[in-house]
């Protein structure tokens, strides 16, 4: 979202971030400015997507780009931090020059062991604002504390959480020393995957924070997953959970003691302005170059779009429905927006992700006797016009996407699979017809229950209406129409569908808190594979799986997964039958039109980030 998800965007999951969302710069490993910091930088957040939320350990509800990568990362950094250029890789100390003694990771490359059933961290030299160092209890702590988690709360409260997978439910011991951290786990794991999707979520955390209140609890110092220290941690999570509820506090003494990035914050209210100065004891390869950077939130993005006619922003984003010029090809811009073309460059990038709308297969939901049938599923995708929203809605700033892997992915890793539901609302309506449902009054209705190959499917009675309802992220124009185009031609087959607008973090909350109240979700940017890196699909479409927010079920499914985490098979085969099978519906895979002021520099260029960091650190006036 994106959620970040993970890998979450957005998720974000994560992953999960905002529709528009676009990093505008790529992290560089080179040495460290020299000149004393200066100058103001300005940020246009994503529309209806202000940062909401500090503690970088968080439930689905927060998973997201705008919290994550555009602002807790700015404060705390990551044990690995992924995203160099145009790359998704890892970066780590080997990648470092000779001048700097840190790398933007905060530890070296993880080397596994015992037949890949341990592994070992070694740490960097980092420090927290506190004065403490970022070493093997801090490592520790943030895994005591998602131990307790799943222990006692059943991994509610961090969305990186999948029963069964990984940290923390294949990990036999964790034991650390100040420099090195060592994990064993109960089987052979694939190092890929725990390096991109499990140690990747790791954010260190401070003694300072391992408090309810007064004094220190032991959630930092206990054994891992001893009885004590999952009762400490609980009382712990408790504490800061309430405590990140408090948006006001954000810039106190507290949260800004964990600080071991490139900046502190000095300001955060509750419209999502923050305020950020740079982190004096920052150890990274490059402090920040400006003396202020100031994230500002919109509403809309035409609110958006006036700020950047009247210059007031830096870094901002347009809707591709104001452009007068189409896109010339993939991953090319065309002509700017008149009205700022002379102030601003236009940029545009892909995502290491792809992007979809949730489906809710779980049992309280009203329409999910109609979303478990595959046909109607099929029938919903064949009603998705991807080329036509690309070149009408989106200027060409967009990729036909139909599969769970990101816009190109190395074949090393896998391959995309061919499309099997182009746009064809002939082809819906047939399938429909051939399953029992009759056009009646501008609606279709079952005609033949029952769940023979010609019948509507289990769960479907005589005379039901076969309707959808349709929750999405509204405030861009573009994506508006884009909703409204893909539920008219479902209307047009004689489905009952309607849409409804909430904004971008109220739908992320609505959609990820096991409600029951929608069918179709659509925050508007699918998954950015972030923190979580590695495009398996354990995350969102096995049981229990930390963003598996339409309880999607299918042994099948889980049985190829299993291969691409606890073995070392290629991912090919899950693609393959992740779109044959349609878990979610596939949608553009929008590019984003970002704006950079032409005063702005950098000493490594302006080229998107398809993880969508933000890494102010490298930009001067």
């Amino acid at each position: 979202m994106q959620i970040k998800k993970k890998l979450r965007l957005a998720t974000v999951v994560g992953a999960a971030g905002a529709a528009m969302a676009l990093s505008l710069v790529a992290p560089s490993v080179s040495g460290a400015a020299t000149a004393a910091p200066s100058g103001t930088l300005t940020y246009a957040e994503a529309p209806g997507a202000s940062p909401n939320y500090i503690f970088p350990f968080m439930s689905c509800t927060y998973f997201s780009v705008n919290n994550i990568n555009q602002f807790q990362q700015l404060l705390y950094r990551p044990l690995y931090w992924f995203g160099l250029g145009n790359s998704a890789a890892v970066v780590d100390k080997s990648q470092v020059g000779a001048n700097n003694p840190n790398g933007l990771s905060l530890a070296a490359a993880p080397v596994m062991s015992n037949g890949n059933k341990t592994v070992t961290i070694h740490m960097g030299n980092y420090k927290f604002m506190s004065g403490q160092a970022v070493n093997g209890q801090s490592v520790q702590f943030f895994l005591n504390l998602y131990k307790a988690d799943v222990a006692v709360k059943k991994g509610a409260d961090y969305c990186g959480y999948n029963a069964g997978y990984g940290i923390p439910d294949q990990v036999a011991s964790v034991t650390h020393t100040a420099k090195a951290v060592t994990i064993k786990f109960t089987t052979a794991v694939n190092p890929n995957w725990i390096l991109y999707n499990y140690l990747s979520e790791i954010t260190p955390l401070p003694s300072t924070w391992d408090t309810i209140g007064a004094g220190t609890e032991g959630c930092s110092t206990g054994a891992y997953g001893a009885a004590r220290t999952n009762s400490d941690c609980i009382a712990v999570l408790k504490y800061l959970q309430a405590k990140a509820l408090n948006l006001s506090g954000y810039a106190s003494s507290f949260w800004q003691s964990g600080v071991d990035g490139p900046y502190t914050a000095t300001h955060f209210d509750t419209l999502g302005n923050v305020t950020l100065v740079p982190n004096k004891t920052y150890m990274g390869p490059q402090h920040s170059q400006l003396a202020v950077v100031k994230e500002i939130p919109f509403s809309t993005s035409t609110a958006e779009e006036n700020a950047l006619r009247a210059g007031t922003v830096d870094l901002g984003y347009v809707d591709p429905s104001v452009l007068t010029s189409p896109s010339p090809g993939p991953l090319k811009t065309g002509a700017n927006w008149g009205p700022v073309a002379n102030r601003y460059n236009l940029v545009t990038g892909s995502s290491w992700g792809f992007s979809y709308a949730a489906y809710n297969f779980a049992s309280g939901s009203p329409e999910a006797k109609y979303l478990n049938q595959l046909y109607i599923r099929q029938a919903l995708q064949d009603g998705v016009n991807q080329a036509g929203i690309i070149a009408k809605l989106d200027k060409g700033y967009g990729l036909v996407n139909y599969s769970p892997l990101p816009y190109g992915i190395s074949p090393t890793l896998g391959h995309q699979p061919k499309q099997l539901y182009p746009y064809n609302l002939s082809v819906a309506s047939a399938l429909l017809k051939n399953h029992g449902w009759t056009k009646s009054g501008g609606n279709l209705t079952c005609t033949k229950p029952g769940t023979a190959a010609s019948e509507c499917g289990k769960g479907i009675n005589m005379g039901d209406v076969l309707t959808i309802t349709y929750l999405y992220g509204g405030g861009t124009p573009s994506f508006t129409a884009e909703v409204n185009a893909i539920v008219s031609a479902w209307q047009s087959l004689g489905m009952k569908a309607t849409a409804t607008a909430e904004p971008f973090n109220q739908v992320i909350a609505d959609c990820s808190a096991g409600k029951t109240t929608w069918s179709v979700c659509d925050w508007g940017a699918g998954w950015i594979y972030a923190p979580d890196y590695y495009p398996s699909g354990e995350w969102g479409f096995t049981p229990g799986a930390g963003f598996n927010i339409g309880a999607y079920n299918n042994p099948a499914m889980t049985a190829i997964i299993k291969t691409t985490t606890f073995g070392t098979a290629k991912l090919t085969q899950y693609a393959s039958y992740f779109e044959q099978q349609l878990p979610v519906m596939f949608q553009p895979n929008g590019e984003g039109t970002g704006e950079i002021i032409k005063t702005l520099k950098s000493n490594i260029g302006f080229a998107p980030n398809p993880l969508q960091n933000f890494n102010p650190e490298y930009f001067h006036f």
